[in-house]
């Protein structure tokens, strides 16, 4: 091929690609429709919506711990769990977990105790002394503590109660599966 045309061809390509980028990147760009004029070359897409930072979400969930256990899940109660993405209502696995879907969409994922109610903190278990400790108190009993934090009972002596103020599922890795029902 002569240089006159080979720089042509390559010109006219390079003219190409750059249209069919442009018109490309306008079909993924959600125009009023107002702003549209008739053509039936442009096709526009509709913008997806999917779950980001500050958006109201509710899911549907059932959680599970690796065992199988099940220790929560909202559809006996029939309600979806309504929270605000990225604002801390929800633990940091869930949160994330939901970044990205769309409505219908479902996730199932596992975290870490990281990512879920954090690792045990030893510092949460300490003991009190029995004098004025309620009468039948016993092993595994919730209490509340003076501060409103609740604890559980883990051992009593004639001296002393063992209470556990961590989350009850706290160093446990947890698994869920979320259902996104919308987004306000």
């Amino acid at each position: 091929m002569p240089k006159s045309k080979f720089l042509s061809y390559h010109y006219f390509t390079s003219i190409f690609i750059i249209l069919a980028v442009l018109l490309f990147g306008a079909s993924c760009t959600k125009v009023p429709q107002s702003d549209l004029q008739a053509s039936s070359e442009i096709t526009i897409l509709e913008e997806i919506n999917m779950v980001k930072n500050g958006d109201i979400v509710s899911v549907h969930y059932h959680g599970t711990l690796d065992d199988g256990q099940i220790f929560d899940s909202s559809r006996p109660r029939g309600e979806p769990l309504t929270f605000t993405v990225g604002s801390g209502q929800v633990i940091p696995g869930f949160n994330n977990a939901v970044l990205g879907l769309e409505v219908g969409g479902i996730v199932k994922v596992r975290m870490e105790a990281a990512d879920a109610y954090g690792e045990k903190n030893e510092q949460l278990v300490f003991e009190v002394p029995t004098e004025g400790a309620p009468e039948g108190l016993k092993e595994g009993d919730r209490v509340q503590l003076t501060n409103g934090a609740p604890a559980v009972v883990v051992s009593i002596s004639k001296e002393s109660i063992t209470l556990d103020a961590n989350h009850e599922l706290a160093g446990k890795a947890l698994t869920f599966e979320i259902e996104l029902m919308s987004i306000n």
